[in-house]
């Protein structure tokens, strides 16, 4: 069994605005991104543990086709989703959720 999962409030703000983002460039552009997001969450949540450590306790993975990383904390038994970040945005926004 998994890790549940929880998404900080900037996590959430962050994902939506990309779907949005997405949704404008090309209809079912989102549901594709989405799609994968959830692809990476759940292989957070099923093996968190198998991701490297970036930043103090913060672990990453990497997106496919999307230029987004997903910024995560495991706790005992939930990961804590703190940033949907794009590549190109720099890193010490999301480190401030830490």
């Amino acid at each position: 069994m998994g890790f549940s999962i929880t998404f900080h409030r900037a996590a959430n703000a962050e994902l939506i605005e990309a779907i949005e983002w997405y949704e404008s460039k090309r209809a079912g552009l989102a549901i594709e991104f989405l799609a994968e997001i959830d692809r990476c969450v759940s292989l957070a949540a099923e093996r968190p543990f198998q991701f490297s450590i970036i930043y103090k306790d913060i672990r990453r993975i990497v997106t496919h086709r999307f230029p987004y990383s997903i910024y995560f904390r495991a706790n005992t038994d939930r990961i804590v989703v703190l940033a949907v970040f794009h590549g190109s945005r720099k890193p010490t926004i999301w480190r401030a959720r830490t």
